[in-house]
């Protein structure tokens, strides 16, 4: 009686084990099954939208397929030798035949990884100098004009200006790029590192305050159809608190509609339309606002707040919040709030020692909203 009892324990101990188990692998299975909807395409590298993206997410096909290949590899000889030189089939006093000092063995363990390896090292140098390869940046037409757009990116705390050098504009936290075609990014920091990262395009690249990073990157399809009509770009490099914050936006469009934003940042003037956002381009000006932001496209670069010449336009306040009057007006009154060690002034400092009232709040809101090149 007690052998039976001790048995039953140990086989409900054994049944609630292996519960837990099945219970665990549930969960991992339904974790595979909601993490498996993650990727959105205009942020997911797992969808890449440019030839760069494209190229290096099948370098990620190629190394999954190597690795799958030697887990595969691995697992058969493990089933093989379990089953077929098990104690149960051979008997206990089988001694398996020797193969300590194997020539023939260790040849094929060490030439084996050596395949694999330059199977998977040609593409990934190939690619590599491929991608670094800026020779086209300074290319010209007969005319001594550059045949491709480059982009001077800048990246501070925690936002990012885009000058385009040969068009003479400069956005702030939206990048506006043509389609099908190579884009030449020379990238830079001006406080600390940071990186920058568009995944749905292309890998990421450090922004040093040392040197300047060169790169281009392709992008084949245009924004306009995505959830948000932008694709999302990222700081990816750990730069203070408010690192996870430094979002960016990217516009892409076909070449005749670039020209047209291009000429319009440059042609564009903006007149506050309606008493309240006169009001809000008055106080602008006087709280001092306009000493570091600018607000028409043929500002120059390295202005001590983002350009504000196309905030109408943005999708984010920010970078990171809802685009409506209500955020603009919480962001304005307590930036730190918000975006922790960023470097914008609490609204006492820009107003004469008080707070903003709501009214002005308002004024403001309105006239930002009002700054706009597509409206």
């Amino acid at each position: 009686m007690y052998l039976k009892t001790i048995m039953k324990e140990g086989f409900d101990l054994a049944m609630m084990k292996g519960l837990k188990k099945w219970r665990l692998f549930s969960l991992l299975a339904a974790l595979t099954i909601f993490l498996s909807g993650c990727g959105e395409e205009y942020l997911s590298t797992l969808s890449p939208a440019g030839e760069v993206g494209r190229d290096q997410f099948n370098l990620l096909l190629l190394a999954s397929a190597i690795m799958a290949l030697v887990i595969i590899v691995v697992v058969i000889i493990y089933v093989i030798a379990l089953t077929r030189y098990s104690r149960k089939k051979v008997g206990e006093d089988v001694i398996p035949k020797q193969v300590e000092g194997s020539h023939t063995l260790e040849i094929i363990w060490t030439v084996i990884p050596i395949i694999l390896l330059v199977i998977l090292a040609i593409p990934t140098v190939y690619y590599t100098y491929k991608h670094a390869d800026v020779a086209a940046m300074d290319q010209v037409d007969e005319e001594g004009n550059k045949t491709n757009l480059t982009v001077n990116v800048t990246a501070k705390l925690y936002w990012w200006e885009f000058e385009y050098p040969d068009l003479g504009i400069v956005t702030a936290q939206e990048l506006v790029v043509p389609t099908d075609e190579q884009v030449f990014f020379n990238l830079k920091a001006a406080d600390v590192k940071h990186s920058f990262w568009i995944p749905s395009i292309g890998g990421k690249l450090d922004t040093n305050v040392e040197n300047v990073n060169k790169f281009y990157l392709v992008f084949d399809k245009e924004s306009a159809g995505l959830e948000d009509g932008v694709f999302y770009g990222k700081c990816a490099e750990l730069c203070g608190p408010s690192h996870a914050l430094m979002d960016f936006k990217v516009k892409s469009m076909n070449r005749e509609d670039f020209n047209e934003w291009a000429e319009a940042m440059k042609t564009t003037v903006h007149t506050a339309e309606g008493d309240l956002a006169q009001q809000g381009e008055e106080l602008f000006q006087t709280a001092t606002c306009i000493g570091c932001h600018a607000t028409g496209g043929e500002e120059k670069a390295g202005q001590m707040g983002p350009s504000l010449a196309t905030f109408g336009d943005r999708n984010r306040v920010a970078g990171f919040m809802e685009h409506n009057k209500e955020n603009i007006k919480k962001w304005i009154s307590d930036p730190q709030e918000y975006k922790p060690g960023n470097i914008m002034p609490a609204d006492e400092q820009l107003n004469g020692g008080k707070p903003f009232t709501d009214e002005q709040l308002d004024a403001l809101a309105e006239y930002l909203m009002g700054l706009s090149i597509e409206k």
